[in-house]
């Protein structure tokens, strides 16, 4: 009996992970919109083998993976500089590139940033959570991460591929500013506290992940103290836990949280891309 067409996966690496444009609505059950880090570069990737723009392909952490292609299809990859190897062939990141049946793809580990996304023409066809194929690593919704030797079927293609030659992403930039609006619980702090989240330098921490970005720098200070009950949690809160060091929830955050948010940060696209070390410097209304 002849298989489907799949992925097979040869090496998954540090982190791969199915991811599509999230679920979004469901937070009032507890459920994170999830999805990837970067929805444009994923989107990228799609319009460039010809797929929607919501289909579901791979999020690559850091260190690459391998794969091989059951069918002839056409794939795409962008976000972080890696090295690409279609069989014998090298390819490039941000194109549209063609490869036959059986062939072995390689994506080496991010020289620049920290994530990529692959797209395969037709998209990756495991079946849906809650109308999403994304992999929510906090509630466990959607399919695991990837370990070596999973298969994934591969869709149906939808068209042709763009008729471009090449698209450049942003470059993963040395230092990240961030647009910051404070509330709803800046009461909880000290005027000394927003002063140094907005005036002082953060970096980011080795122990980051999809749930969110934790920084290191300057401790913020707590007007009240004690415990609050928990409230809801948005993409780009930025909770502080007892440490005092600020935390800015990414695309698998909880839904409630109990420490205090200071302050929500208005886009936390850049942070996909932002390797442990990186610089973080806030910005908004000043007191």
């Amino acid at each position: 009996m002849t298989r489907p067409p799949e992925i097979e996966v040869l090496r998954a690496g540090a982190l791969t992970t199915v991811q599509d444009l999230g679920r979004p609505g469901w937070a009032h059950l507890g459920v994170p919109r999830s999805g990837a880090l970067d929805p444009v570069a994923l989107r990228l990737a799609n319009r460039l083998v010809g797929n929607p723009e919501h289909t579901a392909g791979l999020e690559i952490t850091l260190t690459g993976c391998t794969l091989r292609l059951t069918r002839a299809t056409t794939v795409a990859i962008t976000g972080a500089e890696v090295s690409v190897q279609a069989g014998d062939r090298p390819g490039d990141t941000g194109r549209p590139l063609t490869v036959p049946a059986g062939t072995v793809l390689r994506l080496g580990p991010a020289r620049r940033g920290v994530r990529s996304w692959l797209a395969v023409a037709g998209g990756i066809d495991v079946p849906p959570a809650l109308g999403s194929r994304a992999t929510d690593t906090l509630s466990g919704l959607g399919p695991p991460p990837l370990r070596d030797g999973d298969r994934l079927p591969l869709g149906v293609p939808f068209g042709a591929p763009a008729p471009v030659d090449l698209t450049v992403g942003p470059a993963a930039p040395p230092e990240l500013h961030l647009r910051f609006r404070p509330g709803p619980r800046e009461d909880w702090f000290t005027p000394t506290a927003l002063d140094r989240l907005l005036g002082t330098a953060y970096a980011i921490s080795p122990v980051s992940n999809r749930v969110g970005a934790r920084l290191a720098g300057a401790p913020l200070p707590r007007a009240i103290a004690g415990e609050l009950p928990s409230e809801g949690i948005v993409l780009g809160a930025v909770q502080v836990p007892a440490d005092g060091q600020p935390l800015i929830f990414l695309a698998d955050h909880p839904t409630t949280g109990g420490y205090p948010v200071i302050g929500v940060v208005t886009d936390v696209t850049p942070l996909a891309q932002a390797r442990p070390g990186t610089t973080v410097r806030f910005h908004g209304p000043q007191r």
